[in-house]
Protein backbone atom coordinates (compact mmCIF):
# COMPACT_ATOMS: atom_id res chain seq x y z
CA UNK A 1 0.00 0.00 0.00
CA UNK A 2 1.07 3.60 -0.77
CA UNK A 3 1.64 5.67 1.57
CA UNK A 4 -0.71 8.50 0.05
CA UNK A 5 -3.16 5.58 0.27
CA UNK A 6 -2.09 4.82 4.13
CA UNK A 7 -2.99 8.28 5.25
CA UNK A 8 -6.16 8.50 3.31
CA UNK A 9 -6.70 5.50 5.29
CA UNK A 10 -6.40 6.63 8.44
CA UNK A 11 -8.00 10.04 7.75
CA UNK A 12 -11.38 7.93 6.66
CA UNK A 13 -11.24 5.39 9.33
CA UNK A 14 -11.33 8.02 11.86
CA UNK A 15 -13.54 9.96 10.41
CA UNK A 16 -12.50 13.26 11.54
CA UNK A 17 -8.97 15.41 11.11
CA UNK A 18 -8.93 17.45 14.07
CA UNK A 19 -6.22 20.80 13.54
CA UNK A 20 -4.91 23.22 15.96
CA UNK A 21 -1.69 25.47 16.73
CA UNK A 22 -0.79 26.85 19.78
CA UNK A 23 2.53 29.04 20.06
CA UNK A 24 3.41 27.21 23.51
CA UNK A 25 5.27 23.99 22.50
CA UNK A 26 4.47 22.60 25.98
CA UNK A 27 0.89 23.41 25.37
CA UNK A 28 1.16 21.84 21.90
CA UNK A 29 2.39 18.39 22.75
CA UNK A 30 -0.08 18.57 25.78
CA UNK A 31 -2.96 18.39 22.94
CA UNK A 32 -1.39 16.34 21.13
CA UNK A 33 -1.06 13.58 23.86
CA UNK A 34 -5.22 14.45 24.56
CA UNK A 35 -6.01 13.71 21.16
CA UNK A 36 -4.26 10.33 21.09
CA UNK A 37 -5.72 8.90 24.32
CA UNK A 38 -9.10 9.95 22.91
CA UNK A 39 -8.00 7.47 19.94
CA UNK A 40 -6.95 10.25 17.10
CA UNK A 41 -4.31 8.81 15.19
CA UNK A 42 -3.64 11.70 12.50
CA UNK A 43 -3.95 15.43 13.68
CA UNK A 44 -3.10 18.35 11.11
CA UNK A 45 -0.80 21.41 12.99
CA UNK A 46 -1.26 24.34 11.69
CA UNK A 47 1.78 26.77 10.37
CA UNK A 48 0.56 30.08 11.14
CA UNK A 49 3.11 31.52 13.89
CA UNK A 50 6.61 31.63 14.27
CA UNK A 51 7.23 28.70 16.55
CA UNK A 52 5.18 26.66 14.03
CA UNK A 53 8.50 24.51 12.89
CA UNK A 54 9.60 24.25 15.80
CA UNK A 55 7.13 23.49 17.72
CA UNK A 56 5.90 20.16 14.55
CA UNK A 57 9.74 19.09 15.09
CA UNK A 58 8.95 18.32 18.67
CA UNK A 59 5.63 16.73 18.09
CA UNK A 60 7.54 14.83 15.14
CA UNK A 61 10.24 13.67 18.00
CA UNK A 62 7.62 13.08 20.70
CA UNK A 63 5.47 10.99 18.41
CA UNK A 64 8.07 8.38 17.30
CA UNK A 65 9.18 8.06 20.91
CA UNK A 66 5.53 7.86 22.82
CA UNK A 67 3.32 7.18 19.90
CA UNK A 68 4.44 5.48 16.84
CA UNK A 69 1.35 5.15 15.15
CA UNK A 70 0.36 8.96 14.62
CA UNK A 71 0.51 10.66 11.83
CA UNK A 72 1.51 14.31 12.04
CA UNK A 73 0.27 16.31 8.97
CA UNK A 74 0.88 20.10 8.90
CA UNK A 75 -1.45 22.70 7.63
CA UNK A 76 -1.84 26.27 5.92
CA UNK A 77 0.99 25.32 3.47
CA UNK A 78 1.45 28.26 1.08
CA UNK A 79 4.30 27.74 -0.87
CA UNK A 80 6.97 25.34 -1.61
CA UNK A 81 9.73 26.71 0.94
CA UNK A 82 7.34 25.89 3.66
CA UNK A 83 6.77 22.04 1.85
CA UNK A 84 10.29 21.87 1.63
CA UNK A 85 10.91 22.74 5.43
CA UNK A 86 8.46 20.45 7.02
CA UNK A 87 9.08 17.56 4.53
CA UNK A 88 12.68 17.39 6.18
CA UNK A 89 11.23 17.21 9.59
CA UNK A 90 8.99 14.41 8.74
CA UNK A 91 5.64 15.67 8.11
CA UNK A 92 3.09 12.65 7.59
CA UNK A 93 1.16 14.50 5.06
CA UNK A 94 0.31 18.32 3.96
CA UNK A 95 -2.59 20.33 3.59
CA UNK A 96 -3.08 23.69 2.14
CA UNK A 97 -6.11 26.62 2.02
CA UNK A 98 -5.51 26.39 -1.65
CA UNK A 99 -3.98 24.17 -4.40
CA UNK A 100 -0.34 25.23 -5.15
CA UNK A 101 0.89 23.51 -7.71
CA UNK A 102 4.83 23.32 -6.85
CA UNK A 103 3.66 22.02 -3.61
CA UNK A 104 1.36 19.34 -5.44
CA UNK A 105 4.77 18.91 -7.73
CA UNK A 106 7.40 18.47 -5.00
CA UNK A 107 4.93 16.14 -2.62
CA UNK A 108 3.23 13.76 -4.92
CA UNK A 109 6.06 11.78 -6.32
CA UNK A 110 7.42 11.20 -3.52
CA UNK A 111 4.37 9.56 -2.32
CA UNK A 112 3.11 12.16 0.38
CA UNK A 113 -0.49 13.07 1.00
CA UNK A 114 -1.12 16.42 -0.32
CA UNK A 115 -4.78 17.89 0.31
CA UNK A 116 -5.35 21.46 -0.76
CA UNK A 117 -8.22 23.62 0.11
CA UNK A 118 -10.72 23.78 -3.25
CA UNK A 119 -14.05 25.63 -3.20
CA UNK A 120 -14.78 25.39 -7.48
CA UNK A 121 -15.21 22.56 -9.50
CA UNK A 122 -12.67 24.18 -11.44
CA UNK A 123 -9.66 24.11 -8.88
CA UNK A 124 -10.92 20.49 -8.01
CA UNK A 125 -10.17 19.73 -11.88
CA UNK A 126 -6.90 21.30 -11.84
CA UNK A 127 -6.03 19.51 -8.40
CA UNK A 128 -7.21 16.52 -9.58
CA UNK A 129 -5.37 16.75 -12.76
CA UNK A 130 -1.44 17.37 -10.70
CA UNK A 131 -2.67 14.17 -9.23
CA UNK A 132 -4.33 15.08 -5.74
CA UNK A 133 -6.67 12.73 -4.88
CA UNK A 134 -8.27 13.71 -1.22
CA UNK A 135 -9.42 17.67 -1.61
CA UNK A 136 -10.30 20.07 1.25
CA UNK A 137 -13.23 21.61 0.85
CA UNK A 138 -12.55 25.08 2.41
CA UNK A 139 -13.79 26.89 3.58
CA UNK A 140 -16.80 24.67 4.45
CA UNK A 141 -19.07 27.31 6.55
CA UNK A 142 -19.57 29.20 3.09
CA UNK A 143 -20.18 26.25 0.95
CA UNK A 144 -22.08 23.99 2.53
CA UNK A 145 -23.07 20.58 2.27
CA UNK A 146 -25.64 21.16 -0.79
CA UNK A 147 -21.98 21.74 -2.57
CA UNK A 148 -20.52 18.52 -1.90
CA UNK A 149 -23.65 16.96 -2.67
CA UNK A 150 -23.65 18.94 -5.89
CA UNK A 151 -20.33 18.36 -6.96
CA UNK A 152 -19.85 14.52 -5.63
CA UNK A 153 -20.88 12.68 -9.02
CA UNK A 154 -18.65 14.51 -10.85
CA UNK A 155 -15.50 13.28 -8.86
CA UNK A 156 -16.05 9.83 -8.09
CA UNK A 157 -12.71 9.18 -7.81
CA UNK A 158 -11.47 12.09 -5.09
CA UNK A 159 -12.11 12.26 -1.21
CA UNK A 160 -13.37 15.06 -0.04
CA UNK A 161 -13.57 16.43 3.59
CA UNK A 162 -14.74 19.90 4.88
CA UNK A 163 -12.66 22.54 7.06
CA UNK A 164 -14.40 25.67 8.46
CA UNK A 165 -17.83 25.37 10.03
CA UNK A 166 -17.79 21.89 10.80
CA UNK A 167 -19.54 21.97 14.48
CA UNK A 168 -19.32 19.01 17.04
CA UNK A 169 -22.69 18.19 16.99
CA UNK A 170 -24.71 15.22 15.29
CA UNK A 171 -26.74 17.05 13.03
CA UNK A 172 -23.61 18.80 11.58
CA UNK A 173 -21.74 16.05 11.21
CA UNK A 174 -24.36 13.64 9.58
CA UNK A 175 -25.39 16.68 7.18
CA UNK A 176 -21.89 16.58 5.83
CA UNK A 177 -21.37 12.45 5.98
CA UNK A 178 -25.02 12.37 4.02
CA UNK A 179 -24.04 14.80 1.22
CA UNK A 180 -20.60 12.28 0.62
CA UNK A 181 -17.42 13.74 2.42
CA UNK A 182 -15.40 10.67 3.71
CA UNK A 183 -13.91 12.69 6.90
CA UNK A 184 -14.70 16.47 8.69
CA UNK A 185 -11.59 18.82 9.85
CA UNK A 186 -12.61 20.57 12.96
CA UNK A 187 -10.49 22.73 14.18
CA UNK A 188 -11.32 25.26 17.03
CA UNK A 189 -15.33 23.92 17.12
CA UNK A 190 -13.40 20.91 18.94
CA UNK A 191 -9.90 22.42 20.32
CA UNK A 192 -10.98 26.18 21.24
CA UNK A 193 -8.77 28.76 22.28
CA UNK A 194 -10.46 28.72 25.40
CA UNK A 195 -9.89 25.14 26.12
CA UNK A 196 -5.98 25.67 24.97
CA UNK A 197 -5.68 28.76 27.20
CA UNK A 198 -6.99 27.30 30.21
CA UNK A 199 -4.79 24.10 29.59
CA UNK A 200 -8.49 21.95 29.87
CA UNK A 201 -7.00 18.77 28.26
CA UNK A 202 -9.52 16.84 30.07
CA UNK A 203 -12.43 18.71 28.25
CA UNK A 204 -10.41 18.04 24.86
CA UNK A 205 -10.45 14.30 25.19
CA UNK A 206 -13.72 13.92 26.10
CA UNK A 207 -15.24 16.28 23.75
CA UNK A 208 -12.93 14.37 21.32
CA UNK A 209 -14.14 11.17 22.17
CA UNK A 210 -18.04 11.95 21.70
CA UNK A 211 -17.46 13.38 18.12
CA UNK A 212 -15.79 9.54 17.01
CA UNK A 213 -18.66 8.07 18.50
CA UNK A 214 -21.03 10.46 16.78
CA UNK A 215 -19.02 9.48 13.34
CA UNK A 216 -18.69 5.80 14.16
CA UNK A 217 -22.44 5.47 15.04
CA UNK A 218 -23.06 6.82 11.48
CA UNK A 219 -20.72 4.75 9.41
Amino acid sequence: MTKIQTVTNAIINQGILPLYYNADETVTIDILKSLYKAGIRAVEYTSRGESALSNFTKMVEIRNAEMPEMLLGIGTIKNLQQAEEYYKVGADFFISPGFVAEVAAFLIPKDVLYSPGCMTPTEIITAEAAGVTFIKLFPGNALGAGFMSAIKDVFPNLKFMPTGGVDTTKESIESWFKAGVSAVGMGSKLVSKDLMAAKDYATIENETKKVLEIIQALK
